[in-house]
């Protein structure tokens, strides 16, 4: 198990290495040194508060999350990431550097977005940031996938996926209305005790079936896990509601109902997320298993899996980010009744409100 471990850890670094030289020319990458690409002084009101995308198309949203969910932004130094919150924290004050250009500015926001909390803006946690998701959840997936057999494994592995989850929901979370300790622990109580049970309940089911099935155990789990732990880890929004305001960003007030249909596209969208690299991996490797290769090296199966895992996590995990808007909206008829009457007081002609489903 842990040359196997080993040998997972040492494909993850070996994938982003890859990625990192494949594009090492790429003009995502914040470099101030680099050649300029576009000429003439930066207009000063370039709104990188938004997206540089149009979130009003798929494509538009997709675009803005494989950016946002690039595992390359890990690799950046600290002198990078300083450089580019310099860049945009000059910029939102009115000071442009001679010579910058859009592209680069635009670069230097998601690299700023990437490491840095949007209310603090102190630096999150290496492996709670977007970034670090592919990475993160290709090696630990691919492990729960791998080893699953055995209930030491399953109760290791799915404590180890939570205890992540717990660091990503904590270092992501709200300034308005941070998580409790409580609030955390409960959490992550109810969603390790949650994936646990339903994966050993299921292996037990699946004992007198085929192996494929039981290696979609492990993907239950995680559903399950998903549907307990978000809207624990947002109970306070589903009390309190979230903020809700017009097309033009002014407050309207708060909804429980809003923050119900936000945390049901949150979980739609997590459980969809994980479903190719649970889902698709199995039946290549049980095909594989029965070859003579893995018969003759059975350590290369757990290196397989997360490749594959990874690998369907690249392009999942933006997709299914981008499912739905970020700002999401509803009709004011299917806000709470007090909430209703005190818009249509102010503003009668209103027909929706928007409102930040989270991540």
């Amino acid at each position: 198990m842990y040359i196997n471990l080993y040998l997972e850890i040492n494909v993850t670094i070996e994938f982003l290495k890859c990625v990192a030289i494949v594009n090492l020319n790429s003009t995502y990458l914040f470099d101030p040194l680099e050649s300029r690409t576009m000429s003439g002084e930066l207009p000063p009101n370039i709104n990188i508060k938004e997206p540089r995308w149009d979130q009003s198309t798929f494509a538009g949203r997709a675009s803005h999350f494989f950016t946002v969910t690039d595992p390359r932004n890990i690799l950046l130094t600290n002198e990078q990431l300083e450089n580019a919150r310099k860049v945009v924290h000059d910029y939102r004050q009115g000071v442009i550097p001679p010579g910058l250009t859009e592209n680069e500015l635009w670069r230097a926001k998601y690299v700023y977005d990437s490491a840095f909390h949007p209310d603090t803006g102190e630096k999150m946690i290496l492996i709670g940031r977007m970034s670090a998701q592919v990475p993160m959840n290709m090696t630990i997936t691919g492990c729960m996938m791998t080893f699953y057999r055995t209930t030491p494994a399953v109760l290791f592995w799915q404590w180890i996926n939570q205890s992540f989850n717990a660091v990503v929901n904590y270092t992501n979370r709200s300034g308005d209305a941070p998580l409790t300790v409580n609030e955390l622990g409960t959490a992550y109580v109810s969603a390790t005790t949650g994936a646990v049970a339903t994966a050993l309940g299921l292996n037990a089911l699946t004992k007198h079936v085929s192996p494929l099935i039981g290696r979609f155990v492990p993907f239950a789990a995680v559903a399950a896990a998903n549907c307990i732990n978000i809207p624990l880890m947002r109970q306070r929004e589903l009390k309190v509601g979230i903020p809700v305001t017009d097309e033009n960003g002014n407050r309207l007030g708060e909804s429980a109902n809003a923050a119900k249909q936000a945390i049901t596209q949150v979980v739609v969208s997590r459980i969809l997320m994980a479903a190719p690299g649970m889902a698709i991996p199995p039946f290549i490797m049980n095909t594989l298993e029965k070859k003579a290769f893995l018969k003759r090296f059975p350590w290369m199966s757990a290196p397989i899996q997360v490749g594959l895992v990874g690998f369907c996590l690249v392009f999942a995990t933006p997709l299914c980010c981008a499912l739905f808007p970020q700002k999401s909206s509803m009709s004011v008829t299917s806000l709470e009744l007090e909430l209703q009457a005190k818009i249509q007081e102010t503003y009668p002609e209103l027909r929706r409100v928007y409102f930040n489903k989270g991540l």
